[in-house]
This record gives C-alpha cells, sequence and structure tokens, in this order.
C-alpha cells in the first residue's frame, strides 16, 4: 500500500485509503445539506462542515483532543449567564469578533471605524441629558467626553442616540458586582447641530474576565488577558449605518503590548488631556481638588445601504 502526503495535512504522511475514507465522510456530511431550503443556510452549513474537517485533517486531531474541546465549550456554556457571555469573549480573543467587524463594516468616506462589541452592553441604561455624567457613583477620575455626530457629508445627525458605557477604575463593568448597581452607562441625544457631552471616567486598563475557560486558555498559551483603555460607544440615527466602536486612551503602554481582543485602531486612539485640580470645567462642574481629564470624539457615520 502506497503512501501519500495528504493536501491538507502539512507533513504528515498517509495512504490513499485513509485520505478517500475521510473525503468520503466530508463529502456525506456536506450532502446532507442538499436538501436545505434556505441557500444562505445551506451554504454556512456546507462551507462550516468543510472547513471544520478540513481542520480535523490538517491538525490529525486526537480524541483526547476533541475530548478537551467538549469539555472546553462545556465550561463556557455553564458560566454564561444574563451577565456573563463567555462565548462572546472566545469570539473577541480569537479575533473572529474584530474579523466579522471588518467584513459588515467596510470602509466609506471617512466613516469611524467600528471595533468589538463586548460582552458588557446592558439595554436600557438610563437617560443623561447632555452634559449629564454616566458614572453613576463608579470610581474613577472624572472625564469630560465631548463631540459631534455627523454622516459622511459633513452633516450633522440631530437626535442621534449615543449609548456609552466603560468600567471603573478598578476595572469592573457595574454588571460584575453583585448589588445590581447602575454605574458607568448611559446613553443619551445628539442636539440639533449633533454635538453631545457627557461626563464619565477616564479610562483605565483591566483585565477580561479570566477566571473561566477563556482565561484558562490565554494562561495556557501564555497571552494576556488585559485590555487597552477605552470607552465603549454605540450610536445609531435613521438612514445610518450603526456604529459600535470604543476610544483608547493615547500614551496608554498596552497599547504597545497588545490589546487581548484585537481591538485597537490607530484612528480611535485620542487624547486624554489632563486638567489638573481647580482647572475650571466645560461646564461650570465643581470637583475641587480632584483633577479631571477631557477629551473629544467626532463620530462620523456611514450610510445604512454601505
Amino acid at each position: 500500500m502506497s503512501e501519500t502526503t495528504h493536501p491538507a495535512a502539512a507533513g504528515v504522511t498517509i495512504s490513499p485509503e485513509q485520505a478517500a475514507v475521510e473525503q468520503e465522510l466530508v463529502d456525506t456530511v456536506v450532502a446532507s445539506f442538499d436538501k436545505t431550503e434556505d441557500p444562505r443556510l445551506k451554504q454556512l452549513m456546507q462551507s462550516l462542515t468543510r472547513h471544520l474537517h478540513n481542520f480535523l485533517r490538517e491538525v490529525r486531531l486526537t480524541e483526547d483532543e476533541w475530548n478537551a474541546a467538549i469539555e472546553f465549550l462545556t465550561a463556557a456554556g455553564h458560566i454564561t449567564d444574563d451577565k456573563r457571555q463567555e462565548f462572546v469573549l472566545l469570539s473577541d480573543v480569537l479575533g473572529a469578533s474584530m474579523q466579522t467587524i471588518a467584513i459588515n463594516n467596510q470602509a466609506f468616506k471617512g466613516a469611524t471605524e467600528a471595533t468589538v462589541f463586548g460582552p458588557f452592553f446592558i439595554a436600557d441604561a438610563p437617560e443623561i441629558p447632555i452634559g449629564g455624567d454616566i458614572a453613576g457613583g463608579a470610581h474613577g477620575q472624572p472625564c469630560w467626553v465631548e463631540g459631534t455626530i455627523t454622516d459622511t457629508d459633513g452633516n450633522p445627525v440631530p437626535g442621534a442616540r449615543i449609548e456609552v458605557w466603560e468600567a471603573d477604575e478598578e476595572g469592573f463593568y457595574d454588571v460584575q458586582y453583585t448589588d445590581n448597581r447602575v454605574a458607568g452607562r448611559a446613553h443619551l441625544f445628539a442636539d440639533a447641530n449633533g454635538k453631545y457631552a457627557f461626563w464619565g471616567l477616564t479610562p483605565t486598563p483591566y483585565p477580561i474576565p479570566h477566571d473561566g475557560p477563556v482565561g484558562k486558555m490565554l494562561e495556557s498559551v501564555s497571552r494576556s488577558p488585559v485590555r487597552a483603555s477605552h470607552l465603549h460607544f454605540m450610536v445609531t440615527a435613521e438612514n445610518l449605518r450603526t456604529l459600535v466602536t470604543h476610544i483608547f486612551v493615547e500614551g496608554d503602554p498596552q497599547i504597545g503590548i497588545g490589546d487581548s481582543v484585537f481591538g485597537v485602531k490607530d484612528s480611535l486612539i485620542k487624547r486624554f488631556e489632563p486638567q489638573p485640580a481647580r482647572t475650571p470645567t466645560p461646564d461650570g462642574r465643581e470637583l475641587g481638588n480632584q483633577a479631571w481629564a477631557r477629551s473629544r470624539f467626532d463620530v462620523v457615520l456611514a450610510p445604512a445601504a454601505v
């Protein structure tokens, strides 16, 4: 019996008979989806099958490794609840989230770049007025954030809804606490000229939750779970593409080390200007002897059809 090297198995020599057995199974499973009525679902399932089987054949996966993978996914399911999504974390640290975002948010005429959604967004965050405070008692250095919302032709987008959320200075989002607090998140609406402003907290680096299976995986491959300092935004407006993005802190050393979910883009790195204590604030807020910061983030929304 002669031997051959399977084209998907770099450096692995298997017999033609073995390759034929494996290929027959791939073809059989792919064909099992032939009667799928939804053409897009058919495409997804058949492509997934081919890629999955090619992976299994390329790495010559052992049964012990397959069982370990099942145990890993089971553990991810067990730790997931309404406040923690381990599968989103897994997607993020594998770069799958950012790749999906890149595919679905093509560059268009200077529109603001998108980045990962993350696992800590909560719908129905409280509404604040322009100039309001999203902190809600969360600890950290106050930070004034302002900007405008425009379309790619430079027209202001009045009434655009702006969702913002962030971790406190300890690196935790409100949902990671057990007291049902709502802090470090809110939504507001741009004014008639597309302008917005709010008080938040100066972002700081923090690790993604790493006490579960995803954290153990990162440890086993010597990768840091730490995210670069950032503030989340989601901006929505009629007839314009919804933007999910962050702004990152210029000078944050973690940017050079690496963001654990690959979310940093150069265009999203913004200057957070330190303001000494007693520096007058834009809205006259009294901060006493507390230093603060300010940043500007002008958002450009692409058309919905792009």
